[in-house]
């Protein structure tokens, strides 16, 4: 086998054993056979494309290609044309499953089922990654950097799984990537002969001729390698999302830490869903559904790019919660019994609960983490088909109370108060604008929520990107769209750049009113909320997300500049339209905006469908890949001389034969070069008249003209010598040749002789060539049969 040939079988062996981390995340794990063969095919049109040889692009665009085909024939067979051309009903079956998959992984706790979707998923992704990795080790020769699509897909496993097995598949991983370095390694130190050192040690009926030394030096180091960075897996558990797997805490259940998890991955997406799936189902005591906010977790670490919980110490669920931090004796309240009923399939690890919950009756292994006063599940618990009921308190503070608040302790303000340096100055100097003349912070708060809500000209879209990085909220601030994740985010930091304690709540708001007296919470009512602090209330709801959720009667107050009206309405999440309806046309008013009272353009729009957009993109698609064709067409004759300047100029050789061909190889790029800057080849002379003739007419300088000499003679030696002496740097001798025409020639000549070479023509007189040497190879293929011996016309 040869050692490119080598190379590639590793390259795809340390694909599929990196690949083998995503085995814990869906069941059954049947996938992994059907990648390795997929995976197999890919690799060898690689192996076959080079052996041509193509050049390198050509060989990586024919394993897309052959993996495009593959995977519709596998996942889009009655779509495509012939069972296996992709052609527009496949890219939107493509396009559908896609969803599919994704609706699914934020659906399903792992491990999830091996759903169509998924299984494209995966299995696209492991192609992908394989494609990535062949290309750099094998057809660009540099197995290191193969290392980082292995890595990429290494760590998205371990983040995702919270196996006990992590240490293994990584340990499989980093042994494909360490075998595929040692073959690479191998195949050149081969490539330089006998390893310099002394007589390698043997065996009887060994082969001896490889550099033994080495590579067995370079097992070693890999081994000691994989043992150091084995050391520290066993202290790892869990990953990127740490919580969302299969339980927190330790020990027998009684103590333990519950660990930073962001929820808000799938936010966005369950906004964006075609079809509002009911997550829970809720009967409740109360008449005023407008306040029903299901929190499931808030976020009171801030960073500066986005809000996270802070690690907590979780312990066993009490039969009575304490009283909320913050809540005073005078404070009104009313306690709310909730009968609350998930779906079978929302596997979630917190608990939707009112807030603040007094009390939940629940089966199941749950912990509670005081400080946020949320229940999460434990080893596993989730709360797919749970049933529970939460008591909670209907807390209903006034204008004035949140007004006349005192200043919190200073270990609260300085948790909740707390922004990095790397916040943006545009943010605290918005604050300051927008509350400009306030008394409190009560009142600071109010105007924050207006400014968002009503008079800001803020506009509610789901389909802005959540965006990352220290600038995000500025952004959000200057282009003025975004979901609830920008509002709540903006609000909760703007509030702390002002001294108030802030953090954002993740969760549900209100849902719908069914007939049989109960509410049923969907999908689309997924929302975030920020919460402030006030001494003697505690943490304390606002709603600064236009069309969403319900304006708090507590803001409902008559501070200058306040537009919120007096009567509190319930969200748009109680109705059944959709939640990423368009923003109200400009004639509809601030307040009306809020409170949804505009004429909505969503049925006009949704009648045009989502067909010819599709149509249309593709359409847009396949004029772009047609005019990028037309563009590359004029410039075929310039890739196709670079890619022959590259073959002639890389090849070399160590016996006679291979060196003579190496240098009649070289000779033939010379000439062409020639032929290029307008110096037609002649046949008819010797090497030395030839070479003498491209110096006089190339007007070549010295040292370029002794390399066309040095050339022709190596050329002479190969045709007429008994025993021809191989000589070293010929291709170097024609780079310098090239440069000095390059020199000599004007701009015109330069050009023509880059994009439209005159030795170009080759390719004609070899196609020519073998149309007229058809007749004779299909003739061989029936050969004319002969008379036998003796017999007679």
């Amino acid at each position: 086998m040869s050692g490119r040939a080598r190379l590639a079988l590793w390259a795809w062996a340390a694909t599929l054993m990196a690949s083998c981390a995503l085995i814990p995340l869906v069941t059954p794990a049947i996938w992994i056979f059907q990648a390795a063969f997929l995976l197999a095919v890919q690799t060898g049109v690689g192996a076959a494309t080079r052996r041509v040889p193509l050049a390198r692009p050509l060989t990586v665009a024919a394993q897309a290609l052959v993996t495009l085909l593959m995977l519709t024939l596998v996942f889009a067979r009655e779509q495509a044309l012939a069972g296996i051309v992709p052609g527009p009903r496949a890219f939107q079956h493509f396009a559908d499953l896609l969803q599919q998959g994704s609706d699914d992984v934020s659906r399903y706790a792992i491990p999830a089922p091996l759903h169509d979707g998924i299984r494209l998923m995966i299995i696209g992704g492991v192609l992908v990654i394989g494609l990535a990795v062949d290309t750099l080790a094998v057809t660009f020769r540099s197995a290191a950097p193969a290392g980082l699509p292995l890595l990429a897909l290494y760590s998205v496993a371990a983040g995702l799984s919270d196996s006990s097995a992590d240490w293994l598949w990584f340990l499989l991983a980093a042994a494909g990537y360490l075998m595929l370095l040692l073959s690479e390694g191998r195949d050149r130190l081969a490539q330089w002969g006998r390893v310099f050192g002394g007589a390698p040690r043997t065996t009887p009926g060994s082969d001896s001729s490889g550099p033994l030394a080495p590579v067995r030096t370079g097992r070693r180091i890999g081994a000691v390698a994989m043992a150091v960075a084995l050391l520290p897996l066993p202290t790892i558990s869990g990953g990127l999302l740490d919580a969302a797997g299969t339980g927190v805490g330790s020990g027998t259940g009684g103590g333990g830490t519950i660990s930073a998890v962001n929820p808000l991955v799938s936010l966005r997406d369950s906004l964006n869903v075609d079809e509002n799936r009911q997550v829970l189902s809720l009967r409740t005591s109360t008449n005023d559904i407008s306040d029903m906010y299901l929190r499931i977790v808030s976020l009171d670490d801030f960073d500066g790019t986005t809000w996270k919980p802070s690690q907590r110490h979780i312990e066993g669920v009490p039969s009575t919660f304490p009283t909320p931090t913050g809540l005073g004796a005078d404070i009104k309240r009313s306690e709310i019994r909730t009968r609350i009923s998930a779906a079978d399939w929302y596997a979630q690890d917190w608990l939707p609960m009112p807030y603040p919950p007094s009390g939940v009756s629940i089966d199941g292994s749950w912990r509670y983490e005081p400080v946020g006063m949320t229940v999460v599940g434990d080893h596993g618990q989730n709360t797919r088909g749970v049933s529970y009921e939460v008591k909670s308190l209907d807390v209903q503070p006034t204008a004035d109370q949140l007004a006349t608040a005192p200043e919190p302790s200073s270990a609260l303000r300085n948790q909740y108060t707390k922004v990095p340096k790397s916040l943006p100055a545009v943010v605290a100097e918005t604050a300051r604008t927008v509350t400009a003349g306030s008394l409190n912070h009560y009142e600071q708060a109010v105007k924050l929520q207006d400014y968002f809500a009503v008079t800001g000209g803020f506009q509610y879209d789901t389909q802005v990107d959540v965006g990352t990085g220290r600038n995000a909220i500025a952004k959000f601030l200057k282009e003025k769209q975004g979901f609830c994740v920008h509002f709540s985010f903006a609000m909760a930091a703007m509030a702390r750049t002002l001294g108030i304690p802030a953090r954002v709540a993740v969760g549900f708001a209100p849902g719908t009113p069914e007939a049989n007296g109960t509410v049923s919470v969907g999908l689309k009512d997924a929302h975030a909320w920020p919460e402030l602090y006030f001494e003697g209330i505690g943490w304390t709801r606002f709603e600064p997300t236009p069309n969403r959720g319900s304006v708090p009667s507590y803001t409902q107050s008559t501070i200058p500049g306040s537009d919120i009206p007096d009567p509190a309405r319930p969200s748009t999440s109680t109705s059944t339209a959709p939640s990423v309806a368009p923003s109200a046309s400009q004639s509809c008013s601030a307040q009306l905006r809020k409170l949804d009272e505009c004429s909505s353009e969503a049925p006009a729009l949704a009648a045009g469908g989502d067909g010819p957009t599709f149509w249309r993109i593709l359409e847009l698609a396949a004029l772009s890949l047609g005019g990028l064709l037309l563009l590359a067409l004029p410039f075929s004759p310039m890739l196709w001389r670079t890619r022959m300047r590259s073959v002639r100029l890389g090849a070399h050789g160590r016996t006679e034969a291979e060196a003579a061909v190496h240098t009649l190889a070289v000779w033939e790029e010379l000439t062409d070069t020639a032929w290029d800057f307008g110096i037609a080849p002649d046949g008819s002379l010797t090497p030395r008249k030839a070479s003498a003739r491209i110096v006089r007419l190339g007007h070549l300088d010295p040292d370029a003209a002794a390399a066309v000499r040095r050339v022709a003679d190596a050329v002479e030696q190969v045709l007429y010598a008994p025993r021809p002496q191989l000589t070293a740097g010929l291709a170097t001798d024609v780079r310098r040749v090239i440069a000095g025409f390059q020199d000599t020639a004007d701009r015109g000549a330069r050009l023509r002789a880059l994009v439209a070479p005159r030795s170009t023509v080759r390719v004609v007189w070899a196609l020519s060539a073998w149309w007229a040497s058809v007749p004779t190879r299909v003739a061989a293929l029936w050969p004319t049969p002969r008379k036998p011996s003796g017999q007679q016309g």
